[in-house]
């Protein structure tokens, strides 16, 4: 299997395999340190495990945040890759068996490029969901998220606290919600660029 594009070749140090987080995608993380690698943070897939390239100076607590920061990276962009409307109704539809035993039941999902100040929007009466097209490309439990938001409302219209009982049922609900926050909060600030798959780490 070639090299994703977020790899680059370093010395490993030292390489460490651990069991990823629920909804990583990948059935093994392996951590490769490197000596060469001084500013720089980078990740692909290999087979059924994803390998994350890492300076070697960098503690275990930067290791670990580091390692999430690149899981949502590489699921960003095969969200972005896999879902059309057709796929994204058919998650919807499982999401609604999954968390709300099949009662939320929209009549159309689509994704839509006239929400710039919403994630995505419901009309009960109609039962029509539409997202953002901007959730094209973020991590697949942060589009989830979305769409059990909106299948909540096809049950509940409101945000009372009936709402919220419902929502509790994802459980990637508070961290879903906090990409999304950090997302509206590095759009305020000026562009750092990069080098192409790689994050710069300070």
């Amino acid at each position: 299997m070639p090299a994703d594009p977020l790899h680059r070749a370093g010395t490993a140090q030292r390489s460490t395999t651990s069991q990823p987080p629920s909804g990583s995608g990948a059935s093994a993380i392996e951590v490769r340190r490197s000596t060469r690698r001084r500013r720089t943070v980078s990740a692909y897939r290999e087979g059924d495990r994803t390998v994350v390239l890492i300076p070697a100076r960098m503690s275990e607590a930067e290791e670990q945040r580091w390692v999430n920061v690149m899981l949502d990276k590489l699921a960003a962009q095969e969200s972005k890759r896999a879902l059309g409307d057709a796929e994204l109704a058919e998650r919807a539809r499982r999401l609604s068996e999954q968390y709300f035993a099949g009662r939320a039941r929209p009549a159309s999902v689509r994704w839509v490029t006239n929400q710039n100040t919403r994630w995505g929007s419901c009309t009960p009466s109609e039962g029509s969901i539409r997202l953002s097209h901007r959730l094209q490309g973020m991590p697949e439990y942060v589009v989830d998220y979305v769409l059990v938001h909106e299948l909540a409302h096809l049950l509940v219209p409101g945000h009372g606290p009936r709402f919220w009982e419902l929502l509790e049922a994802y459980p990637r609900t508070e961290r879903a919600r906090g990409y999304l926050e950090g997302v509206v909060a590095a759009e305020r600030l000026p562009h750092v660029p990069g080098a192409r798959g790689e994050s710069p780490i300070g």
